[in-house]
């Protein structure tokens, strides 16, 4: 696959991270990123809150050379991604601003292609099998927070490459490098953007407000696709904690670099040690020498019943193949009640720690796998009160 390349203003400068991990995601999953020639400044904040032609102007003049090269682009930076897919939006629906803006650009630009997002990219192009199928060394133990921030996904009608409120591709991409997602409330609130350094007694509060409701919702760490979304809750998080006399410690990753660790790279390879607040110690002190569940399951069988472990992995293999294919199906072999049934399949869907449990647990023990699922069910119903 190949993609024109947009690194954009912050990629090389205060997101040097996130440009160094972008560029190991891609060589890791055999994405070709051609830079797009001379590119300019999307315009961002600036452009568009002082001269509309100018905010379509800027992004366009970098579209309309992607367009010749006929190839999508990739805007890792939320900022530039949503002018760029702001853009691509008005010049295929408005055709006299298109004809404004070619004229500014000195350039012929229809749209015909699109901008990715990274997290797009990785959902909807690569995929989270795909992405599985890579990761050496699994994210597990990692509680994460996944904040999208106010750009990735909203507008919708502009974006529209996930929900706007509850958006899941992060998460999908963070569960299949291993690690557990927790369920927020501020994974879309904005993080005040320029305003911690324009209005701080504005924007610090909202960077609080998020690093709170994180730590008060469980999280160990935050994850992020956004270079100013990182800067504020990474950068300014020791501030705000002084501000606002607590302690957070959370550190703050961006999900390429976390892909490229999962995938066999160091965290100095992608820039983690950069960090203003300490990230590489939280990710060496991850459990990941700890056996997964299946990995558990399957020495408790071999003491017990002496089966290699070789015809048992088969069995367990086969069984996550059968929830993955048609989870009504498995879910029915262990729960004969049809909500908690319907539950449980809600939860394998989304838990493939739980799913992987039960698929050992079924492997060995049809009683016992029986018992975690109408645990698993129970905790549910119980959670949502």
């Amino acid at each position: 696959m190949k993609l024109a390349y947009y690194p954009g203003c912050s990629l090389d400068g205060s997101g040097v991270e996130y440009g160094l991990s972008v560029k190991r995601m891609a060589e890791l999953l055999n994405v070709e990123l051609c830079e797009i020639d001379d590119w300019n400044c999307c315009g961002a904040t600036s452009a568009h809150n002082t001269d509309k032609l100018l905010s379509l102007a800027l992004p366009a003049r970098n579209l309309a050379k992607a367009e010749k090269m006929g190839m999508d682009t990739l805007a890792p930076c939320a900022a530039c991604y949503n002018r760029f897919r702001h853009t691509e939006h008005t010049v295929r629906h408005d055709s006299e601003m298109r004809s404004k803006v070619e004229k500014a650009i000195d350039m012929e630009y229809q749209a015909a292609n699109e901008t990715l997002s990274v997290l797009d990219l990785l959902t909807s192009k690569v995929g989270t099998d795909n992405i599985r199928s890579q990761v050496v060394k699994p994210l597990q133990g990692m509680k994460a927070a996944c904040y999208y921030g106010c750009l990735l996904v909203r507008p919708k009608e502009i974006t529209g490459f996930d929900d706007e409120e509850n958006p899941h591709t992060m998460d999908d991409i963070m569960q299949a490098l291993g690690a557990e997602t927790i369920d927020w409330s501020h994974k879309t609130e904005c993080c005040g953007a320029s305003l911690a350094t324009s209005r701080p007694d504005v924007g610090g509060k909202m960077i609080y407000e998020i690093l709170r409701n994180a730590s008060e919702a469980g999280a160990e760490c935050i994850v992020t696709a956004c270079p100013l979304c990182m800067m504020n809750l990474d950068m300014r998080q020791a501030g705000t904690e002084k501000k606002f006399n607590t302690k957070f410690n959370i550190p703050v990753y961006y999900v390429t670099e976390l892909l490229a660790i999962a995938c066999g790279d160091s965290p100095q390879t992608v820039g983690t040690h950069r960090h203003f607040v300490e990230a590489v110690k939280y990710l060496e002190n991850l459990s990941t020498a700890a056996a997964s569940p299946a990995e558990t399951v399957r020495e408790e069988a071999k003491t017990e019943n002496g089966e290699s472990d070789e015809a048992l992995q088969k069995k367990i293999n086969a069984l996550t193949i059968g929830f993955q294919k048609n989870p009504a199906k498995m879910a029915a072999r262990l729960i004969a009640e049809e909500e908690k049934a319907a539950i449980l399949v809600e939860i394998v869907s989304s838990d493939e720690k739980k799913l992987a449990k039960l698929a050992s647990l079924m492997a060995t023990d049809n009683d016992k796998a029986a018992k975690a699922a109408q645990a698993y069910v129970a905790a549910e119903i119980k959670k949502r009160g």
